[in-house]
C-alpha cells in the first residue's frame, strides 16, 4: 500500500472530515472502523472529556494495526502542554479552536501539521503569519458562507475548513463548495443516529454519502 505521509495532501484529497469524541474507547474506536468503511481518511478526534488521551491512544493503536491510510488528529487543543502530550501519542495533525504563537511553533518544531480556528480576518491574517497552511473557520454555521467569499480574496494563499454547525445536506455542501472551501468538518451532525439502529452501518452509509456529494466539486 503506498501510503500519503503528508496530512494536508491527504485532507485535500478526502475533504470530508469527522469530528468526533466520546467517553468509551469501543466505540470510538467502532466509529473510526465505520468512517473508514464509507471513505473516509481524514479523522478529528476531540480533547473534550477526562478519558480523550487513553481513548486517543487506543484509536491510534487501532489505526496503526488496521487503517494504516487514516489520518488521525487531535483537536480542541489550547495549551503547549496538550499539544506535546498528543504528539508524543503520535497524533498526524492538531486542530485549536484559538490561535496562538506557542502552538504554532510547537507544532513546527515537530513538524505537525497545525489548523487555528478563525473567526476575524485579523485572526485568519494572524494564522497566515504564523504558517498555518489551512484554517479553519470557527463556528462555521455561525460564520456563514458569505464570510467565507468576502474574506477568501484577501487570503488567495490560504486554504479553509468550515467546521461546527456544517450541515449534511447536498444544498450546504455546495455552498461551501462553491465558496472555495478545501475541506469540510462535520461534527453533530454527521453523528445523529437513526432509532433503533443496532450497528454503525448508517454511518458508513452517510460518510458514503457525504463523500459523494464533495467529488461532484
Amino acid at each position: 500500500m503506498n501510503i500519503e505521509t503528508n496530512p494536508l495532501v491527504v485532507i485535500q484529497d478526502y475533504p470530508v472530515i469527522p469530528v468526533y469524541y466520546n467517553e468509551n474507547p469501543q466505540t470510538c474506536i467502532e466509529v473510526l472502523k465505520a468512517s473508514y468503511a464509507g471513505g473516509i481518511r481524514v479523522f478529528e478526534f476531540t480533547n473534550r472529556g477526562a478519558n480523550a488521551p487513553e481513548n486517543f491512544e487506543a484509536m491510534v493503536n487501532y489505526r496503526n494495526e488496521h487503517l494504516q491510510d487514516m489520518k488521525l488528529g487531535i483537536g480542541t487543543i489550547k495549551t503547549v502542554a496538550q499539544a506535546e502530550a498528543y504528539i508524543k501519542l503520535k497524533a498526524d495533525f492538531i486542530v485549536s479552536p484559538i490561535v496562538k504563537a506557542d502552538l504554532a511553533a510547537v507544532t513546527a518544531a515537530n513538524k505537525i501539521l497545525w489548523i487555528p480556528g478563525c473567526m476575524t480576518p485579523t485572526e485568519i491574517n494572524l494564522a497566515e503569519e504564523l504558517g498555518a497552511p489551512l484554517v479553519k473557520l470557527f463556528p462555521g454555521d455561525t460564520l456563514g458562507i458569505g464570510f467565507l467569499k468576502a474574506i477568501k480574496p484577501l487570503f488567495p494563499n490560504l486554504k479553509f475548513m468550515p467546521t461546527g454547525g456544517v450541515d449534511v445536506n447536498k444544498e450546504n455542501i455546495d455552498n461551501w463548495l462553491n465558496a472555495g472551501v478545501t475541506a469540510l468538518g462535520f461534527g453533530s451532525k454527521l453523528f445523529q443516529q437513526p432509532e433503533n439502529a443496532t450497528n454503525y452501518n448508517w454511518l458508513t452509509e452517510r460518510c458514503q454519502l457525504l463523500i459523494q456529494l464533495v467529488n461532484k466539486k
